[in-house]
C-alpha cells in the first residue's frame, strides 16, 4: 500500500512539476510589437465598418425606408 502511495505522490509532482514549467515558459513568450501593431489596425477596420453600416441603416431609417426594397 505505501508504493502505491509513494508512486501516486511521484506521478502528481510529476504533473504538476510539467504544469508549473509550462505555464512559466508561456508566460515568459511575448508578443512582438508587430502583433500589437497589427491588432489594434485590425480592430479599427472593424470599428469604421461598424461606423459606417450603422451610417447607413440611419440614413435609410431617416428618409422613411424600412430596407425591404418596397
Amino acid at each position: 500500500m505505501t508504493t502505491m502511495w509513494v508512486l501516486l505522490g511521484i506521478v502528481a509532482v510529476l504533473i504538476l512539476g510539467t504544469f508549473g514549467y509550462l505555464a512559466w515558459r508561456d508566460r515568459a513568450r511575448l508578443s512582438s510589437p508587430e502583433d500589437t501593431t497589427a491588432d489594434r489596425d485590425a480592430r479599427a477596420v472593424q470599428e469604421r465598418y461598424a461606423a459606417e453600416r450603422h451610417g447607413t441603416q440611419g440614413e435609410t431609417w431617416r428618409r422613411g425606408n424600412d430596407g425591404s426594397g418596397t
